[in-house]
């Protein structure tokens, strides 16, 4: 008896502390080429979104852009102004690899997080050329709260 309730409070005690702060996240980035119709997919399918994304990475001519799908969460008790941005690096021209950030302000997330899409299409898509390598973070005014990156970042 006296055994199962030191496990009970021990238990109580660590769900506690787990629920008291939700950390900042960055949970998943899906870069997601645009066709020239601006659509990622043709259907609702996760199998036929894969597909056409590897029929668009084959063929550059006919893409338009490139989308970023970000999940992320905030930590809790949030003051500031938030931003997620999102990073590019491209094919070196010179000496020196293209540079390109997305910005755009968010709202807090809630527990479970939020899904958001910064996009890079048009001209400045054109101009840019091939993504090599991105960056996703999340800031609370100056303050960097969490990240993802790909491998080659």
């Amino acid at each position: 008896m006296f055994r199962g309730s030191i496990i009970l409070t021990i238990f109580c005690c660590l769900l506690a502390v787990s629920m008291e702060a939700v950390p900042a996240r960055v949970m998943k980035v899906l870069p997601q080429f645009l066709d020239t119709n601006g659509v990622h997919t043709l259907s609702p399918s996760l199998y036929e979104r894969d597909a056409y994304q590897a029929y668009l990475r084959e063929h550059p001519d006919k893409r338009s852009g490139i989308r970023f799908e970000v999940h992320w969460r905030n930590r809790t008790g949030v003051f500031g102004k938030l931003q997620l941005r999102v990073e590019l690096r491209g094919i070196a021209e010179a000496n020196l690899p293209r540079r390109l950030v997305l910005e755009r302000n968010v709202e807090p997330s809630g527990r479970y997080g939020r899904w958001t899409s910064l996009v890079l299409d048009g001209e400045e898509y054109r101009q840019f050329g091939e993504v090599t390598a991105w960056r996703v973070t999340l800031w609370e005014d100056q303050e960097l709260l969490a990240e993802q990156k790909s491998f080659l970042w």
